[in-house]
Order: structure tokens, then sequence, then C-alpha cells
């Protein structure tokens, strides 16, 4: 559906592309979003964020299979990025949470649709080789 609309976008300007430019004017994109939240743990970890603010050893726990290293790595990433803020809270034990920024949040519809595209991959892969 959004590359319908992308394409319609396209079409109805009054911009004439040749095929090379509107396939560039499509991947360029693409890969700058593959770049900034690809790779294996990424996603994970701005899903977690999405449910809830997480301090670093909750993180850790939920996203099964990432090592500490790792995932302080892809956390300052995200970061870096402005997906994820880091604040640290001084009492008498210092504490680290990590949540989503209003710019992470703007991620929430493109996880959803991601998440509902997962299901339905799974339900038909699943179904062919039954």
């Amino acid at each position: 559906m959004i590359t319908y609309l992308i394409k319609m976008s396209i079409l109805n300007s009054k911009i004439n592309y040749t095929a090379v430019e509107e396939c560039k004017i499509f991947i360029r994109p693409i890969r700058d979003v593959i770049e900034i939240i690809g790779g294996k743990w990424k996603l994970p970890i701005l899903t977690a964020l999405s449910f809830k603010d997480h301090r670093f050893k909750e993180l850790e726990k939920r996203i099964s299979g990432i090592t500490p290293k790792m995932l302080s790595k892809e956390l300052k990433d995200l970061e870096m990025n402005n997906f994820v803020h880091r604040e640290v809270s001084e009492t008498s034990l210092v504490m680290v949470t990590y949540s989503l920024t209003e710019y992470g949040k703007s991620l929430d519809n493109l996880l959803v649709l991601m998440r509902d595209w997962g299901i339905n991959h799974r339900k038909k892969m699943t179904s062919t080789y039954r």
C-alpha cells in the first residue's frame, strides 16, 4: 500500500522521471533506513523501548541472545541518531534508563507494519510447507 501511494505521488507529480531516476528515488531512502536501523539488534531494541523505558539489564534480559557489549554499542548508535534517550539518575546507586525520543517514537507505525507483515509471512510459509 505504501509503495503504491509513493508510486502514485511520483506519477502524479509534474516532473517526468526516467525509470533510472525513479528507481533511485525509491532506493535511496530505503537504503538510508536500512543503514540506520538495520542489523540484528536495533529493531528489537527499538521495539522493546516502544513498550516502556528500560534499564540496561532489563533490556539485556528482554532481548535474548544479545551480549552486553553489543547492546551498549547499539544503544550508543541509536542515541547518536536521536532515536534513544539515555538518562542517568545520580542517586546513591547510579541508574541509567533508556527511552525512545519523540523522533524514535516516529518509527512506531513502521514497526507495526513490519510486525503485521512478519505475522502474515510466517503464516504463509508455515501453511505452504504443511
